[in-house]
């Protein structure tokens, strides 16, 4: 009875953990793709626990609904910061103990490892994402094209169309480094009306050159069709038409606006234990530097970058077009959630007065 009696143990166990499925919501595209492919299948492999991915405009959303309608059907949501730290402070996911995310590659301490920012109280950076600025290099002469922030807002030095996004964020921080203001001086100059003001004028020397754009796969169509001869983007869009599609495009790392992507587990999902091992697993060193083999967003560790990075071509290094990169952090700048929840809406309104201002 005994030896029955442990082996039904044993067997309820495994079936257990045979039925803990992890599903994961993301963003779709190549995005979730990429995932996919460094985060679910190898955490699969390595545990035998079932992984699927669904795809969501935006899993803040869903999540949300879920949480609020006591029916969580999804053990990881792949979020924006904001999102992140939003729900969390509604109380809508669980908090995530630093303790279970593994030291680096190299032993550094988790919490050493990872990126300013990158742990919060209930989510853990999948990658960092950026916006940056890009060029056509057909219609530079070679030794004479932009390399500074200044230079997309020097019309004399390099006349041309700009794409910029239609949206206060980001754009008056890029104005603000373009102007000479270190990073770390962007908000606090942000906060005041005369850098307010500042920031606005520098937006004023181009905005008869200016053609806006508000979705992400704007940018390299514009370049690419010649309306403008640089423009804002995200790097990863530019990447891909650079090196999947070919493109004479460059991307220019000076003030780029960095933020983090993040995995969080809403609160009441059903596998929540598997969900923390599946964190833990994805955003290991090797997680977060086999991501950036498939999308050119950064690993939020340190120690990823100890090992070259290849993209899944298998021959281009993929260093150089990370926004974590050491060598693109130079004069970057975190985008600051706190000012933004505080300053949204205000600066939305002024950004919409200026744009119909002559």
């Amino acid at each position: 009875m005994k030896k029955i009696l442990i082996l039904s143990t044993a067997l309820a166990g495994l079936a257990s953990v045979a039925s803990a499925e992890v599903i994961v919501m993301s963003w779709g595209g190549a995005y979730g793709a990429a995932q996919t492919e460094a985060h679910l299948k190898p955490f699969t492999a390595a545990t035998g626990i079932p992984t699927t991915m669904l795809d969501s405009d935006n899993p803040a959303t869903p999540i949300k609904a879920m949480v609020e309608a006591s029916n969580v059907t999804n053990d990881i949501a792949s979020l924006e910061y904001a999102d992140a730290i939003r729900l969390c402070d509604e109380g809508l996911l669980e908090p995530i103990d630093p303790a279970i995310l593994p030291a680096g590659s190299d032993g550094t301490p988790a919490m050493e490892d990872f990126l300013p920012g990158a742990v919060t109280e209930c989510a853990v950076s999948t990658d960092i994402w950026s916006t940056v600025w890009a060029y056509d290099t057909t219609k530079f002469a070679e030794g004479a094209a932009p390399t500074t922030a200044a230079d997309f807002f020097d019309l004399e030095k390099f006349p041309g169309k700009r794409g910029v996004k239609k949206s206060a964020k980001a754009l008056l921080e890029f104005a603000l480094m373009a102007d000479g203001v270190a990073p770390a001086d962007v908000y606090a100059t942000l906060s005041t009306p005369e850098g307010l003001d500042r920031a606005f004028a520098k937006l004023d020397t181009i905005k008869k050159d200016v053609v806006w754009w508000e979705a992400g796969a704007q940018p390299p169509q514009l370049l690419a069709d010649g309306e403008v001869v640089m423009t804002t983007g995200y790097n990863g869009r530019i990447f891909n038409a650079a090196i999947s599609e070919g493109k004479p495009f460059k991307i220019v790392w000076d003030a780029q606006i960095y933020e983090n992507e993040m995995y969080a587990i809403p609160k009441g999902a059903p596998n929540k234990e598997e969900a923390l091992q599946f964190i833990a697993f994805a955003t290991s060193t090797e997680g977060l530097r086999a991501s950036a083999t498939y999308i050119s967003y950064g690993p939020a560790r340190k120690s990823s970058f100890k090992e070259e990075i290849i993209f899944q071509d298998g021959k281009t290094v993929m260093g150089p077009h990370l926004p974590t990169a050491p060598e693109n952090l130079g004069n970057a700048l975190e985008s600051s959630f706190e000012f933004w929840v505080d300053k949204d809406v205000e600066l939305g309104e002024r950004f919409n007065a200026w744009l119909s201002s002559n």
